[in-house]
C-alpha cells in the first residue's frame, strides 16, 4: 500500500491568517512500506472564481429548435508559491522507509489578499497542496483549504461612526377622504459593526391613520454580486436573508416603540476589498405592512461589516455579580493567539521570539479595547460542497473532507444586563 496516512498541520489552531502574515506548518507522512519518490512538492495558491451556466432555446437554419448551454466564468489569481520539501524536478529517486516522515514548511502571504469567501456562484479560496512526485506512477496529492482575512478597521471609515435614521410615511385615502399619516422611524447609533455584535435598533410607529399595521419586519441581508467576463460580461445578484425580526400589530390611531437587537453571525467583511469579481454589501431591510389592500412601506439601512470594531461604540463589560479579575483578563489578552491584530509582522519570516504565524501580531493597542474580549474565529454558515478543482483527481485526498467553510473573527459581546422582553 505504501502511504498509510498524511496530515497537514498549520501553526494557527483555526487555520486562519490575516493577509501579510506568514503561514508555518508541517506535513507528516506515515508509510507502512518503503516508498520511492522523486520529490515532495508543496503548493500554496489563492484565487477567486465565478461561474454559472445559461441554457437557451435556439433555432437552426432548418427551423428546428434546440437547447444551447453556455458556461460563463470569471477568474482572478492572487498568488501561487510552489517549492520542493524533498528532492527536485530533476532529482534521482529517493526511497522513504516505513514509518513517520515530517517536513516543515513556510509561506509568506501577500499583504493585499481579499478575504476568503464561499458563495453559490463564486468563491475566494486559499489552499495548500502537497504532492508526492512519483516516477513512472501517478502522483499522490493531499489538499487543504485555509482562511485568509483582509482586515477592515471600522475606525478608519468616518462615515460608519454616525447614526442613521430611516423615516417612512404613508397617507391612506378612503372614498376621497384622506386619513392621518402612518409614520415609521427606524434608527441605529452607528452603521459599522463586526461579527458577534448586536445591532441596537429603535423602531417607532406612529399610526395616526385609520388603517392598522399588521406587522413591521427588520431583515438583515447580505447583498451579493458575482461578475463573469468569459465569453461575455454579465452580473448575477443575490440577496441572502441572514436574520429576521417581526413586531406588531399597531392598531389605527395608536403608537408604539420597540428596542430590538439584531445579532450578527460570523460573516465576511463588506466589499471584499481587492477582489474584482465578487461584491459583498449588507443592509437592514425595513417593511411595514398595513392591513387590507394597501401597499407596504419599505426602505433599507446600509451597514458596513468590518473585522476591527469601532472604539467609539463598545459594549459594556459582560454582566456578572462578581468583580472583574483584571490580572486574569490581562493574562488572557497576552496569551490568546486570536488577539485582535493591529499590525502584521514582516511576512518574510516569523519573528525571532518564536511567536510567528498565528501569534505574529503586535497587541500594543489592546488597552484601547479594555472591555472587548478577543475574537474567536468561527465558521460561517455557508459551506462549499467541495474544494476540488480541475487540477485535482478523484484520488486527491482532502484534509478535513471535501466541504469547506471559511472562519471569520467573531467577538463575544454580551449585554450588560439580562435582555428586556420583546414588546410584541
Amino acid at each position: 500500500m505504501g502511504l498509510k496516512d498524511c496530515t497537514i498541520e498549520l501553526d494557527n489552531p483555526w487555520n486562519t491568517y490575516y493577509a501579510g502574515q506568514t503561514v508555518n506548518g508541517q506535513v507528516t507522512f506515515t508509510f507502512d512500506a518503503p516508498k520511492k519518490v522523486r520529490g515532495i512538492v508543496i503548493k500554496f495558491s489563492g484565487e477567486s472564481e465565478t461561474k454559472w451556466s445559461q441554457t437557451e432555446t435556439k433555432t437552426d437554419q432548418n427551423g428546428k429548435q434546440y437547447e444551447s448551454t453556455t458556461n460563463l466564468t470569471g477568474q482572478e489569481e492572487y498568488f501561487q508559491i510552489q517549492y520542493y520539501l524533498l528532492g527536485g524536478k530533476n532529482s534521482a529517486e529517493t526511497e522513504l522507509g516505513p514509518g513517520v516522515h515530517t517536513y516543515p514548511f513556510t509561506c509568506a502571504l501577500p499583504p493585499t489578499l481579499p478575504s476568503s469567501f464561499e458563495g453559490e456562484w463564486g468563491f475566494v479560496r486559499y489552499t495548500v497542496k502537497v504532492t508526492l512526485d512519483r516516477p513512472w506512477k501517478f502522483d499522490q496529492d493531499i489538499k487543504m483549504a485555509f482562511t485568509v482575512i483582509s482586515p477592515v478597521d471600522l475606525n478608519l471609515n468616518p462615515r460608519v461612526k454616525d447614526p442613521f435614521k430611516l423615516e417612512l410615511e404613508k397617507t391612506f385615502c378612503c372614498f376621497c377622504c384622506a386619513s392621518g399619516p402612518l409614520n415609521v422611524i427606524v434608527h441605529i447609533p452607528v452603521t459599522g459593526f463586526v461579527s458577534g455584535q448586536t445591532v441596537p435598533v429603535t423602531v417607532e410607529c406612529d399610526n395616526a391613520s385609520n388603517v392598522g399595521v399588521g406587522k413591521i419586519t427588520l431583515t438583515l441581508r447580505k447583498l451579493l454580486a458575482f461578475h463573469v467576463h468569459t465569453p461575455r460580461r454579465e452580473t448575477k445578484r443575490k440577496k441572502e436573508i441572514i436574520t429576521t425580526i417581526q413586531m406588531g400589530p399597531v392598531e389605527a390611531g395608536n403608537s408604539q416603540t420597540w428596542q430590538q437587537a439584531i445579532q450578527i453571525p460570523p460573516l465576511p467583511p463588506s466589499n471584499l476589498v481587492n477582489c474584482g469579481i465578487i461584491d459583498i454589501d449588507y443592509d437592514i431591510k425595513v417593511v411595514a405592512e398595513p392591513e387590507g389592500m394597501h401597499a407596504a412601506l419599505d426602505g433599507n439601512i446600509p451597514i458596513v461589516l468590518g473585522t476591527v470594531p469601532l472604539e467609539s461604540f463598545q459594549p459594556p463589560p459582560p454582566y456578572t455579580d462578581n468583580p472583574p479579575d483584571t490580572a486574569t483578563q490581562t493574562m488572557g489578552a497576552e496569551t490568546d493567539p486570536s488577539m485582535l491584530p493591529t499590525q502584521p509582522v514582516s511576512p518574510a519570516s516569523p519573528p525571532s521570539n518564536g511567536a510567528g504565524g498565528a501569534l505574529g501580531w503586535n497587541i500594543g493597542a489592546a488597552s484601547t479595547f479594555a472591555n472587548l474580549p478577543p475574537p474567536t474565529f468561527a465558521e460561517t454558515a455557508y459551506k462549499a460542497p467541495s474544494i476540488s478543482d480541475k487540477n485535482d483527481s478523484e484520488y486527491t485526498r482532502m484534509i478535513g473532507g471535501p466541504e469547506y467553510a471559511p472562519r471569520y473573527p467573531t467577538y463575544g459581546m454580551m449585554p450588560s444586563a439580562p435582555p428586556m422582553t420583546n414588546n410584541y
